[in-house]
This record gives structure tokens, sequence and C-alpha cells, in this order.
């Protein structure tokens, strides 16, 4: 296959490059530098340049709080950019793969959201992201949005290589522990994407559509911060871990309001052959390689 990837230089981007490491594919990745998605002329000479038999947008502004501030490049990047990627699939007539955001929704579940919940978003990250997917389902008709939430790995900043920092700086830490949600490997939603453009290319029949990829065990964001010091000591990543403090959102204040519960159901990826990622495996996995 000929694939045409955007975000290459982000977590996800860098993790799909090494998911087609030994594979037959020829890659096209672009990073902001080369590409601005928002830019409809650019986009479309890219796009006829490459000529790819299938699109995968690892694009995405994701300075959460920033973004309060920042709305119109927000917009630019998690609309605008994935609207014009998919205009263009869809003139092609290819598949349009794109990933999307927990933050869609308000967080006053209390069961694993579905693909199909309604959405609701608190900020303008997660209302920049909403628009994109709207602008995707009505561009391409072949397209697959798959949300995603607390992505971490080798790459980047994340917040599991911030708690491995200051766990080297600090012999205590407060971490807010009434925000649930479930870790996601880059690597493995890497995988994922990879897996469905490769049964694409198979021609066997997708539903085209929304659905979600993430860890598959809910935890805080203090349950998180625990596991991550756990492995991190027994992999010598740390010398010891720091004493961690379990606090509320209220005691740490951000522009922008996350949501309290953003456990998705990975349930409906079963029909393409896709298990939720193992978290804690793929924790180890980073952990490893930031010895």
């Amino acid at each position: 296959m000929r694939i045409l990837l955007t975000g290459k230089n982000g977590q996800l981007g860098r993790c799909f490059q090494d998911a087609l490491k030994g594979t037959n594919h020829e890659l096209f990745a672009y990073g902001s530098a080369e590409l601005n998605i928002a830019d409809a002329d650019l986009v479309a000479a890219v796009v006829e340049q490459v000529k790819p038999d299938i699109i995968v947008n690892a694009a995405a502004y994701t300075a959460v709080d920033k973004a309060e501030t920042d709305s119109e490049n927000a917009y630019l990047v998690n609309a605008t950019g994935p609207e014009l990627l998919a205009k263009q699939a869809g003139i092609l007539g290819i598949p349009f793969i794109h990933v999307s955001t927990d933050y869609v929704f308000d967080g006053e579940a209390v069961e694993p959201y579905l693909p199909t919940d309604q959405t609701n978003p608190k900020g303008v990250y997660g209302a920049s992201k909403l628009a994109g997917e709207r602008a995707v389902s009505a561009a391409c008709d072949k397209h697959i949005i798959l949300r995603t939430a607390w992505v971490f790995s080798e790459y980047g900043n994340n917040f599991v290589k911030t708690m491995v920092r200051l766990a080297k700086e600090r012999d205590a830490l407060s971490v807010v522990a009434d925000q649930y949600g479930c870790p996601t490997y880059a690597g493995d939603l890497a995988k994922a994407i990879l897996h469905i453009c490769e049964q694409h290319k198979q021609g066997k029949l997708i539903a085209w559509g929304t659905y979600h990829y993430c860890g598959d065990t809910p935890t805080s964001w203090h349950g998180f911060a625990r596991a991550i010091f756990a492995k991190a000591e027994s992999l010598g990543v740390i010398a010891k871990r720091p004493q961690l403090k379990a606090i509320s959102s209220d005691q740490y204040p951000t522009p922008a309001k996350r949501p309290e519960y953003s456990v998705m159901s990975t349930q409906a990826l079963a029909s393409f052959g896709i298990q939720a990622s193992s978290w804690s495996t793929s924790l180890a996995l980073v952990l490893s390689k930031l010895k």
C-alpha cells in the first residue's frame, strides 16, 4: 500500500513509522513543517503527488489548556485540516483514518462510553476534535474515526515520561485521583491502525464509522502514576519511588476542565479482530526504553 501519514513527529506518527518497518508498504510521512493540513491547495497538491491508497491523519493540536486561548489554531489543526484531507480521500475514493479523543465526551457517564453515545465536550480542545469528526464523516464515506485516550510512548511529551522525570527530582508528588480513563500505548494504537489498513488492502468488508481504541483497564491518574513508579523502580529506571499523595481536581485547577470519567468501550473493534491495549504490558516496554 501507498500510505500517506500526517503528524509524523508526534507520538502516534513515530510509532506508526516503527510499525511499518519490515513491511512492504510505501510510507509518505509529513510533519507540520512539510505539510500544513489546513492549507487546501497544499493538501491537494501533496495528495495528487503521492497518489495514496489510504490516508492516516495523526496530526493534532493536543495542547488542551492552551486551546482555551488559542481556539483558532486548535480548530485549524483539529477540524479544518482533517476536513481537507478527508475531502481529498473522498475524491479519490480511498479510506481515511482519523484519530480523535475521549474529550468529545463530558465525563459524566458511569459506565464505559460507546461510540454511539452522546457527545458533549467541555472545552475548546474537545469541541475542535468533535468538529473534526463531523467534518470527516461528511467529507468521506470510507472513514474510520478512532477515539483514543491518555496516550503515552517512548516519544515526545507524555504523562509516563513526566512522572519518571519528576520521580528523579522529588521525594514526594501529588497526583489527581478523581479522573478516570484508560491509558493507551501509541505503539498499540499504531498497530491497530495498520491492521485496519491491511484488512482494507485484503479486500475485507469494513464497517466504516467511529470506534474507540484505548487501554484495557480503567484507572485514575494517581493509579497510573503508582503503576509507573512501581514498574520504573523494579526496572531500575528510578532509584526509588517517591511518596504519592492523592488529590482532587479542585486541588489542581487547570484552564481546561478535564472529564472526570472518560473510560471508553473498545468492544466494537472486535469486528476487526482488534483487542484493547494492555497498557500495563506496554508500560513495561516503554519504561525499558527509557533506561
